[in-house]
Order: structure tokens, then C-alpha cells, then sequence
């Protein structure tokens, strides 16, 4: 599986002030380190390991690493999303969590968080790192008391239904085996359920097959070699499963609109 570059402590702003591609936010992908989702303003959808929610103003989304999600970005919305090292992942859940800070003084106390992390993220003064590094524990502090206060929704009951349980156990297979020749059937066989029935609660979770969830990750992955590294198209289409480097195109342009190699001479992707 593809890396992230780096699992240093980042805060990476969208929306609003930028103006990303969809398939940057909304494409299924994961990460080798934990994420923190913050939305400051705006409402959407989230989907994380096949599980779609909605999202709007001072909600915070933790989502721990390699685990698959993706997340709609509308013109009104805005948010940053915060790399937590690998070193300090103790510190945080252990699975995925969504607050909605509804009290004002959390929202307060959370915007005070992420502006001193900011300042430290940004600053060139001695020990800034250390003191970024500090905040990021302090914050951790504040996401556990918080998760702590707060009173189980209907988000916490879909995650714990069957069909919930399934999708997520599939995306999990996913992840760990995309690059992998597999199809839908081997996966399903893998689980003990048929096809059908997967596909059935993809729909039902998240309102997508269990082919799109699996397309999604892997061409996902495709962008990122192709705008990140300079391996050729047949090799990139050889790492990800295809029988071919011709077969690879044709998949990559009918989801995309555009050949691999017209797709890598846009630029590299940015961090985050």
C-alpha cells in the first residue's frame, strides 16, 4: 500500500479558501497515521469504513489510521484536518469517533486549541516544535472529556448494526488487500456472505456498491502514484492488480475523464 510521504503533526485548512478537486476529499483513502477531522462551518456527508454521516458546523471527526473514508466538500464549507503522528496515537481512540459540539464554551475551547497549535505549527522560534507537539497532547485531553460527556446518536446505533459490521470488516479487507487482483467475489468469500448480499448493505451504509467502494480505493491510489512518483503507467497498473496497462487506462479514463498520462502532467498533490 502507498504511504503517506510523512505522518508528521500537520494542520492542512479546506474548503472555502481552497478549492480542491472532489476526488481529493470524496475518494475512498486512508492514511498510515490517525486523522482529526475538524469542521468549523458548513454540513455534508461523511463516509467512513463504508458508513455514511452527516456532518455540520463544530464537529470533530476522528478517524484512526488505515481506515478507509471520504467526505463530501460543499461551497459553504470550511475545516482543517490534523495529522496525528504515529507517536502519538496512544493518546487517542482507538476507533472512529464524531462529536458535535453543540456548548459554546467547548466550541470556544476547541478554537483556542487549534490557534495556539497553529501558532506553533507556524512559528520559527526555538522549541516550537516541542510546544506544537504539547498542544497536540493538550487537545487529546480535551477530545477524551469531551467524548466522554457525550450522548449516544443514531450514528453510534447504525455502526453497530449488522450491516454495518459487515461493510466495515469488508473495507478493512480492502485496505489491507486492494492492490491485490480481487473482485467483489473474493472478498464476499472471504467474509462467508454472497455478492449480493455485500452489494446489498454497501447500498444500505453508505448508498454505494460494494464494486464503487473498491473501484474508489483503488483509483484513488492510482492518482496518488501517478501525480507523486514517476513509475510507469504499466507498472502502477501491474502494483494495483490490472492484467494490463491497456485494461488500467480504460478503467482510469471511463471513471475519471482523462488517461493516466494526461492526469500526471497536472502537478504533484498537495500535502495533507
Amino acid at each position: 500500500m502507498q504511504r503517506d510521504e510523512t505522518d508528521r503533526l500537520a494542520l492542512v485548512a479546506f474548503g472555502q479558501t481552497s478549492s480542491p478537486s472532489k476526488w481529493r476529499t470524496e475518494a475512498m483513502r486512508s492514511h498510515g497515521s490517525a486523522r482529526l477531522i475538524i469542521f468549523a462551518r458548513g454540513q455534508g456527508r461523511i463516509t467512513i469504513a463504508g458508513l455514511t454521516s452527516g456532518y455540520g458546523p463544530n464537529n470533530l471527526v476522528f478517524i484512526p489510521a488505515r481506515t478507509m473514508f471520504g467526505f463530501e466538500i460543499g461551497p459553504t464549507v470550511f475545516g482543517q484536518m490534523l495529522t496525528i503522528p504515529p507517536a502519538m496515537a496512544p493518546d487517542w481512540p482507538e476507533e472512529t469517533c464524531h462529536l458535535r459540539l453543540r456548548d459554546v464554551a467547548a466550541q470556544k475551547d476547541l478554537a483556542a486549541h487549534v490557534d495556539h497549535l497553529e501558532r506553533e505549527l507556524t512559528s520559527r522560534l526555538p522549541g516550537a516544535e516541542r510546544a506544537a507537539l504539547h498542544h497536540l497532547g493538550l487537545m487529546s485531553v480535551f477530545f477524551e472529556r469531551q467524548l466522554a460527556m457525550r450522548e449516544a446518536d443514531s450514528a453510534d446505533t447504525r455502526r453497530n448494526s449488522a450491516a454495518a459490521r459487515l461493510v466495515a470488516a469488508y473495507t478493512d479487507l480492502v485496505e489491507r488487500d486492494f492492490q491485490a487482483p480481487k473482485g467483489v467475489a473474493d472478498y464476499a468469500a472471504a467474509l462467508g456472505v454472497t455478492p449480493t448480499h455485500l452489494t446489498r448493505c454497501c447500498k444500505q451504509t453508505c448508498g454505494k456498491s460494494a464494486l464503487d467502494l473498491l473501484n474508489d480505493r483503488i483509483l484513488y491510489e492510482a492518482r496518488v502514484l501517478l501525480r507523486n512518483s514517476d513509475a510507469p503507467v504499466r507498472d502502477i497498473a501491474r502494483n494495483l492488480g490490472f492484467g494490463s496497462a491497456a485494461y488500467f487506462t480504460r478503467a482510469f479514463q471511463t471513471r475519471t475523464g482523462m488517461t493516466p498520462s494526461a492526469f500526471r502532467k497536472s502537478g504533484p498533490l498537495p500535502s495533507g
